[in-house]
């Protein structure tokens, strides 16, 4: 038994551990339970999942989200003309700004 563990679990209770006048017969070692790794590992299983399940649905609003801007957007394109009584002849368009050349 190369460990001093070892020799405790054996059941050889070395002679430094025992309070003087104590009778060794009386001495009794006890033993913790070895550690259950479930817990943790449920743990970080469940966060996991939470968080995956938190990015599904933050992605899934933000593309409903834009998903009806579009279609808003659309209805607005067409409703505008009709409204203005122009026709058509109106026509809704983003203007990009332009690029700054470098020389």
């Amino acid at each position: 038994m190369i460990r001093p563990d070892a020799q405790l679990r054996a059941g050889h209770v070395p002679a430094d551990l025992i309070p003087p006048g104590t009778d060794p017969r009386t001495v009794v070692i006890v033993h913790t339970t070895p550690r259950s790794w479930t817990g943790p590992v449920v743990l970080i299983l469940v966060a996991t999942v939470g968080v995956c399940g938190l990015v599904y649905v933050t992605t899934v609003a933000v593309l409903s989200l834009v998903q009806v801007a579009a279609t808003t957007a659309a209805a607005i394109k067409t409703a505008v003309p009709t409204l203005i009584g122009g026709g058509g002849l109106i026509t809704l368009a983003v203007k990009a700004p332009k690029k700054k050349s470098s020389k």
